[in-house]
């Protein structure tokens, strides 16, 4: 099992950098100057978010390999699946964003991806203490 769960933290870390990154690109899309500059930031979001993906998979299976195979209980593991839930949903919704920047249908300015890019910060913070300390 510790193969599992180092590969588990593996993946989980690389998810985690494209939830990092993507917004930040998504910043600097809803300040491009030029269609040139929108394009190339398009394609980079779309290169990202189709790399992450698979990688967001990886590390939900193993983290249910592990949860099926040692049988965690207690209050922190269910906060733990709704902060994960939250998070697909974090992923997902980048999918959208992505797909509105494609299609030209961008409505949020750069201001509102600032904060948007806070949130997997945040998720992470969450889920790291209630992994390591289990509070309850």
């Amino acid at each position: 099992m510790l193969w599992v769960k180092s590969f588990h933290i593996v993946f989980v870390v690389a998810w985690f950098a494209g939830l990092f990154y993507l917004p930040r690109l998504f910043v600097n899309h809803a300040m491009a100057e030029t269609a040139a500059e929108a394009d190339r930031l398009a394609l980079m979001e779309h290169k990202l978010y189709r790399f992450m993906t698979p990688l967001a998979w990886l590390a939900l299976g193993l983290g249910l390999w592990l949860w099926l195979g040692f049988g965690f209980t207690g209050g922190w593991v269910h906060a733990k699946l709704a902060l994960v839930l939250l998070l697909i949903g974090y992923h997902w919704y980048c999918g959208r964003i992505l797909r509105a920047f494609a299609t030209g249908q961008n409505s949020r300015s750069h201001v509102f991806y600032r904060w948007f890019n806070e949130a997997p910060v945040l998720l992470l913070l969450v889920i790291v203490i209630l992994v390591v300390v289990k509070p309850f």
